[in-house]
């Protein structure tokens, strides 16, 4: 019940506990009873984990999936990206298998994703509480070594998070068996869908044995996605939360117009925003580009495509996860599936290909209730195409014409918190300064540490040579007086011995010396000798007058090389010990080392 101000509670005017307890008697009227994990049925170390990592209530789609899930019933989940599905099918799914024996290559769960950073998302969310329930948990995918996941095979893996061209690789490998899988779990199936994974889908489900669980989840649900459906889920439970569209009360969109020239600046001037921003564009190349250009303006930006390795692509990630790379320039197949938190703000510097990838691109702010803008770049040939894309994601958008790169109004400044170079600049050359004041501090703790050690060792050293002189019978101090001036005139002569030296391009272009002179320059630079300069006392041939091989620098005597053993004076000059010489027995040739020649001629293909 709602008080409205037609609503009037009649109370004693000099009793004011009872008012208190009244208008509490009408709050708790209202009151709904709050939704736990411990309510669903889970079990109560996974519960007790989960309160350990800060998470006590569950989501919408939590709070509808878990006991269905938990019942053995086959699920159809919808839900947008980032509302919390993967806890949906994951906490039921471990429950499920608890105190069971898995046997070895044969998995009893299959989690199977679309791209390798929501397997590893997935896993890394999961494995907590796989772990409170003893179970092994492994990621199968593209880009990582799959020895080690043939290995983990070997030694039994009861939950297996795969994409599905790995999974098949491995299946086809024998390596690996679905006949024991109890739960099969279908995540993001559109973009299964999308990226054209449905053939390597159906054929893995098909080997997965009747009567077993089936949940499937996905934020639309396409022609393709409802065969799969009546396929392979029987009379699922439908459970639909944060439907598809991209209307999200925390989530704002908005489209900004701007001439070509501009947007390379407007780009800039958004991605120095504070806070964790997501840059989208089309193709790899342009990750790449969009990404060095920010760098170039002083903003920390880093590029995360398909075309990186997966150590690559794992760096990168945990670099804006952990703070160092404030903005992320992706493309839509590698950032499918990205969580994390903080991302604020969405940069569609491209357009999507369709409705269904702005609606992607869109989940990465804004999860899990929290607020999150989209801002999408639109160039004026462009905007037809922009507004019937948002027409099609149900996505309500305000529109803002930008007039030149550092004309932001206030308005638009307010929705993106974009910065001006010149601000970005200045911080950029606070931090560097900050950077070398640091360095300065370092280095003048590490010249103390020198200079006392220094002092040490001088101590040490006149308290030596005292010894010595007593030794000797001489005055201690007097010695000790002349090595001190003997230290001091060590280093005097050693400070002038190292005179500054020009750089040797420099010397090059004020004498326009040829290639050859500088060579000798640097020569005599290095304490070698020109070659006119050598000493007259040693004997410096020339290498065609040397004997020896080419190249070598080692005296030989071309004369009396046939006396040596192992070489034949015939017209083959070749020294023993190769392999063309000494394969079989010859005749004729006097030594032990047949000619080729002599040999019985091998057949080729033999």
């Amino acid at each position: 019940m709602s008080i409205s101000s037609s609503d009037h509670i009649v109370m004693p005017e000099n009793d004011e506990n009872e008012a208190v307890e009244a208008l509490e008697t009408v709050e708790s009227a209202d009151a709904t009873p709050e939704v736990t994990f411990a309510d669903l049925g889970l079990p109560e170390g996974v519960v007790r984990k989960l309160a350990q990592n800060g998470v006590t209530t569950p989501f919408p789609i939590q709070a509808a999936t878990i006991p269905d899930a938990l019942a053995g019933k086959d699920i159809l989940g919808r839900g947008r990206t980032g509302s919390g599905k993967t806890l949906s099918f994951g906490l039921p799914t471990l429950a499920r298998l608890a105190g069971g024996r898995t046997e070895k290559h044969k998995p009893r769960a299959v989690i199977l994703t679309p791209t390798r950073e929501l397997a590893m998302q997935v896993a890394d969310a999961l494995q907590p509480y796989g772990d409170v329930l003893g179970l092994k948990m492994k990621v199968v995918c593209g880009g990582t070594s799959m020895g080690n996941q043939i290995y983990a095979l070997e030694r039994g893996v009861d939950i297996l998070v795969a994409t599905p061209g790995r999974l098949r690789d491995i299946i086809n490998r024998g390596a690996c068996s679905l006949e024991n899988v109890e739960v099969a779990v279908l995540d993001e199936a559109d973009q299964m869908s999308d990226l054209g994974f449905l053939p390597e889908v159906t054929e893995l489900l098909d080997q997965v044995p009747a009567g077993g669980q089936r949940m499937l989840f996905s934020a639309t649900m396409e022609n393709e996605i409802s065969t799969l459906v009546k396929r392979y889920l029987v009379a699922p439970v439908s459970h639909e939360v944060d439907a598809a569209q991209g209307a999200v009360t925390t989530m704002s969109h908005h489209i900004l117009i701007v001439k070509p020239k501009d947007k390379a600046p407007v780009t800039a001037a958004i991605a120095s925003r504070k806070g964790r921003t997501i840059i989208f564009v089309r193709t790899q190349l342009g990750a790449d580009r969009v990404a060095e250009q920010l760098r170039e303006s002083g903003v920390k930006a880093d590029a995360l495509h398909g075309g990186m390795t997966q150590g690559a692509r794992t760096r990168t990630l945990a670099d804006f996860k952990d703070g160092y790379v404030n903005v992320l320039v992706a493309t839509d197949v590698a950032a499918r599936g990205i969580h994390v938190d903080g991302i604020d703000l969405v940069l569609n510097v491209d357009p999507a290909g369709d409705h269904k990838d702005y609606l992607h691109r869109a989940g990465r702010t804004a999860r899990a209730g929290r607020t999150g803008t989209v801002v999408s770049l639109s160039l004026p040939h462009q905007r037809r195409q922009i507004f019937r894309l948002m027409e099609d994601a149900g996505v309500d958008a305000g529109r803002h014409i930008i007039q030149g790169a550092g004309a932001f109004d206030p308005e638009v400044a307010e929705i993106t918190g974009a910065r001006s170079m010149t601000e970005v600049q200045a911080e950029s050359a606070g931090n560097a300064a900050q950077q070398a004041e640091r360095e300065v501090a370092s280095l003048t703790k590490q010249l103390e540490r020198a200079q006392r050690r220094a002092a040490e060792l001088r101590e040490e050293a006149d308290r030596l040579v005292a010894r010595a002189a007593r030794d000797r019978g001489e005055d201690p101090e007097t010695a000790v007086a002349e090595a001190q001036a003997e230290a001091v005139a060590a280093v005097e002569a050693a400070e002038v011995s190292v005179p500054e030296q020009p750089a040797a391009q420099d010397v090059d272009r004020a004498e326009g010396a040829a290639p050859y002179e500088r060579r000798e320059r640097r020569d005599n630079d290095r304490g070698g000798f020109r070659r006119d300069d050598r000493p007259a006392g040693r004997s410096f041939e020339r290498r065609d007058e040397r004997g020896g091989h080419r190249g070598s620098d080692r005296p030989f005597n071309r004369d009396r090389r046939d006396d040596r053993p192992g070489f034949r004076s015939g017209g083959h000059e070749r020294p023993y010990g190769r392999r063309d010489d000494h394969r079989g027995t010859g005749s004729g040739s006097g030594s032990s080392f047949g000619r080729r020649d002599d040999k019985p001629r091998w057949k080729r293909n033999g």
